[in-house]
């Protein structure tokens, strides 16, 4: 189970806290949903989700001004507060009231505060949270920003992976990550690639060594992450093997549970991988919107055909 701490949520959604005596670098996040405590204020904590962070907006600062019973509000919030949740967020900057900040102090449960309304604070902490805590892999490949499409470049060590990511940088497009490739699965049919911190923005070329792609070609040939949308495999040419020649039919290499669309490119002197690789992303593109190259040229064969 992947986890981040409060304090990363709280730099990144910039969140106020009015409990900072709390260290909020021991408090672990490891769920990536939220929750807004309804009935629970009520006093009703069947199937609560305490491994969530709580959200009050301003449906719940309203009824808790409403609760005249001091008695019974100190205790729902003494049994809210049981549970041990990562953090209370009031949004819209509505103050919680002095006995919730009180509560959080007596459990070690930080109350924050944001200027940001609820909608787009949860909809944003949810995105991002699904993305920081998702399952995720490392493999051995290149990660390339061909036209917009995210293109996985993999095959044996010294094929040319690496090389053929020089040229395609030199063609304009961007680098994401050489060697090592760390996918995360953020939804059933999202993959997003992204490099370690210790060889980003770095190619590995033999012969030469370690080059700095963003020193020698400038910041808009490098980028931080890119979703994965298609697989270029490369393999030693062999007689032996039956290519495919039409493209009628796709091919899937699966990654975390999502299939991505792959294309297995035989290499042999003479072959430019860099331009096949740009046509097979913009070929990609073409067939996301609707056309099918292999499919048209399909139909006027079996129209002359028909014709006879």
């Amino acid at each position: 189970m992947y986890s981040i701490t409060l304090t990363q949520l709280i730099e990144k959604m910039n969140l106020v806290n009015h409990l900072p005596e709390i260290n909020t670098d021991e408090i672990l996040i490891t769920d990536p949903d939220i929750n807004r405590p309804a009935v629970q204020l009520s006093g009703f904590f069947e199937h609560f989700d305490e491994n969530r962070i709580q959200i009050c907006g301003n449906v719940e600062h309203a009824y808790i001004t409403s609760m005249e019973d001091e008695d019974k509000r100190a205790e729902i919030f003494d049994k809210l507060f049981q549970h041990n949740f990562p953090c209370l967020v009031f949004c819209r900057g509505l103050e919680p009231q002095d006995f919730i900040i009180e509560v959080g102090r007596k459990y070690g449960i930080p109350v924050l505060t944001t200027e940001a309304t609820t909608s787009a604070f949860v909809h944003e902490t949810v995105r991002w949270l699904h993305v920081e805590l998702a399952p995720r892999i490392s493999i051995h490949a290149v990660l390339v920003d061909v036209y917009g499409v995210g293109v996985l470049i993999t095959g044996e060590s010294g094929i040319g992976k690496s090389e053929a990511a020089l040229e395609l940088i030199k063609r304009g497009h961007r680098l994401v990550s050489d060697d090592v490739v760390e996918i995360k699965k953020v939804s059933d049919d999202t993959l997003v690639g992204t490099s370690p911190e210790i060889t980003r923005h770095f190619i590995e070329l033999r012969g030469i060594g370690i080059i700095d792609v963003k020193a020698l070609f400038g910041f808009e040939c490098v980028k931080m992450t890119q979703s994965i949308d298609m697989v270029i495999n490369l393999e030693e040419w062999s007689k032996e093997s039956n290519y495919d020649r039409m493209g009628l039919d796709d091919h899937y290499s699966e990654y975390l549970g999502n299939k991505v669309v792959t294309y297995n490119i035989p290499i042999r002197p003479g072959r430019n991988v860099a331009v096949i690789v740009e046509s097979a992303a913009v070929n990609h593109r073409q067939k996301e919107m609707g056309y099918n190259a292999a499919q048209e040229m399909y139909n006027r064969v079996t129209q002359q055909w028909q014709k006879k």
